[in-house]
């Protein structure tokens, strides 16, 4: 659907949407919605914090004094982590759609992908782990990410939101500690020894640190460690700002092996020595780099990279991100092996064809009954609705509860924590299927079953322009499931209209009227491809400099380039073959976790409690 609501014929024509500007056709406005989308309810903000359970509390393994190397089954907790098993999901069904976009690579190592998880040489456990998180194949990104962090290689990975980062760098780094916890992890005492006082709180020690620019993304990353973790004998913690630091405190307190951070509270953190230590720091992951690395993170990265006692040349470093701009590539230069793997899957930038863009053109003093009438139109299930700034989140808010009845929540960077963790909470849950937000909610943000994106307000040039745009509709449309992603179109947004038009010819969208002008001259738009901007590379190349910080790197389009996933390297390496590229996948042979040699002391010694406490 392009300039209008849809073909169904049940849902209304918006107004100056047929013919574009000059269309003064009336428009036809729903009286109810089409669907039952719950109650109304009113947020009680009064409440306090006595007994509130913070995205950081949930729950995970805890050491009992275990003498393996594994921990025993705890069904309990096992429902609590993966659900019941009838209620596992995992890649939505055009997931096939995601296996053909074309992946890249470059560096002096070829990576072999692996085609399914039981080719990847995962521990028993981990694979389990896997299934039971409703994970069938590996999407490309984990295809070539698993094999090439077994390397032991440093990594950038590039890849579409929604591709399945996450799980691309975590189980394959979970996998390579599987047995080791009590060689490589800090001592850590028994819940039973800290509630009753025999033992004090110790000094966190994580082995994996996981940084990632907002604090929502964060708490997510952590409750798929949770999963990952489960039966490992590691233990996953969160830091973030604006919850208690009090309460993080006393959860890092009782063991820490896989650290999930925000820059801010991780800095604060490490400048406490006796609460915190990267001494035995293996694996540091920067998740969606390209939105910290700016400059108003600088001076906290400079402090993670280089203020902790950890050994960079002990530490295998590994940048995720959906885009690659000149920060990101500073970094790479300055902090990763100059033989770093690089893994680019699909266009930089570029989204994907299972979310169905529909552009539509509103007067700005319409868009609030236009908003009202796609509600109601469009039949009931999660839907994300991005404004530009804090006071419209606000404002569409309590228009959607007063004017339209509808269960809906808000969320912004002025809302505190607790409200903002109660957001979310309820959007997750379904109780308020409707969440009013700014770009605080843009990135990485994971919500099962988001039916529906919605820009009330398109992203202004200045303020993420059209990657801005591509992050947002992917909120929906996850790892083959599919969805909708409607955007109110005014004449302010005019100078997004050139790239918007270019988006929606690259993924097979209709180009609605009014942004027909804007189709390059002479292109075809149902054969339309976006070159990636490499305009940077080739300054920082022209000035002497290498962009990659490597000689001998070949650049996509090289021979070790433009890998698809159904052919791989397709030259003798069967999928099996393909994953032995780690020894045997158990962390055995050279991985790094074991090349850089035990952390010393195990789970007994080594490890000086803090007196302070």
């Amino acid at each position: 659907m392009s300039a209008g609501w849809g073909t169904s014929g049940k849902q209304p024509a918006l107004p100056e949407q047929a013919a574009g500007p000059s269309t003064s056709e009336e428009p036809k406005h729903p009286a109810q919605p089409a669907g039952d989308w719950g109650q109304a309810f009113h947020y009680d903000y009064t409440e306090t914090d006595v007994d509130r359970q913070w995205g950081g509390n949930g729950a995970v393994y805890e050491w009992q004094g275990e003498e393996g190397d594994l921990a025993p089954e705890d069904p309990i907790l096992e429902a609590q982590l993966f659900g019941e098993p009838d209620m596992r999901f995992g890649a939505g069904l055009d997931i096939s759609k995601i296996y053909s976009i074309n992946v890249s690579q470059e560096g002096e190592k070829r990576i072999a992908p692996i085609f399914k998880f039981e080719a990847a040489g995962l521990h028993p456990v981990m694979l389990k782990n896997v299934q039971m998180c409703g994970y069938d194949t590996p999407t490309p990104i984990q295809k070539y990410c698993i094999p090439a962090i077994n390397m032991g290689y440093d990594l950038i990975a590039i890849a579409q939101t929604g591709s399945g980062k996450t799980a691309a760098y975590l189980i394959p780094i979970l996998n390579q500690l599987m047995g080791k916890a009590k060689k490589l992890a800090a001592y850590r005492p028994t819940p039973q020894q800290l509630i009753t006082g025999e033992k004090r709180p110790v000094r966190a020690e994580p082995l994996v640190l996981v940084i990632c620019p907002t604090r929502e993304l964060a708490i997510q990353i952590f409750n798929e460690a949770r999963k990952f973790c489960y039966r490992t004998m590691l233990r996953p913690c969160v830091v973030y700002g604006g919850a208690p630091i009090s309460d993080q405190i006393k959860q890092i307190g009782g063991g820490c092996d896989l650290l999930i951070a925000t820059p801010g509270r991780l800095v604060d953190l490490m400048a406490r020595g006796h609460l915190l230590t990267l001494r035995r720091l293996r694996y540091m992951v920067v998740d969606e780099a390209d939105e910290m690395l700016d400059t108003d993170w600088q001076q906290e990265f400079a402090e993670i990279f280089s203020g902790g006692d950890h050994e960079e040349d002990n530490v295998q470093y590994m940048l995720f991100s959906a885009t690659f701009p000149a920060a990101v590539r500073r970094l790479a230069r300055d902090h990763l092996a100059s033989n770093h793997l690089r893994v680019r899957v699909g266009r930089i930038g570029s989204t994907h064809e299972n979310i169905k863009q529909d552009i539509v053109y509103v007067k700005p003093e319409l868009k609030r009954g236009a908003l009202l009438d796609l509600l109601y139109s469009i039949e009931p299930g999660r839907t994300i609705i991005f404004v530009n700034n804090k006071r419209a989140a606000d404002e569409i808010d309590d228009f959607i509860y007063n004017k339209g009845g509808l269960p809906c929540t808000s969320m912004h960077s002025d809302r505190t924590q607790r409200e903002r963790e109660d957001a979310m909470r309820a959007f997750r849950a379904g109780k308020a299927p409707l969440l009013v937000t700014t770009g605080v909610s843009a990135r990485g943000i994971d919500v099962r079953n988001v039916k529906h994106v919605i820009n009330f307000d398109l992203p202004t040039m200045d303020h993420g322009g059209i990657q801005e745009y591509t992050h947002r509709i992917g909120r929906t449309g996850r790892i083959g499931h599919t969805g909708t992603a409607t955007s109110f179109y005014t004449d302010r947004d005019m100078p997004l209209a050139e790239d918007l038009t270019k988006i929606l010819m690259e993924t097979k969208q209709t180009v609605p009227d009014f942004l027909q002008e804007y189709i390059p001259e002479g292109a075809d738009p149902s054969n339309f491809k976006i070159e990636d901007d490499n305009s940077e590379d080739e300054d920082e190349a022209a000035g002497g400099e290498d962009p990659w910080g490597v000689g001998d790197s070949k650049p996509a389009g090289g021979d070790d380039a433009g890998v698809t996933d159904e052919g791989g390297w397709g030259t003798g390496a069967s999928a099996g073959e393909a994953s032995g590229t780690a020894g045997d996948g158990w962390g055995t042979g050279a991985s790094a976790g074991e090349t850089s040699g035990a952390a010393g002391g195990g789970w007994g010694a080594g490890s000086a409690i803090p007196s302070q406490w």
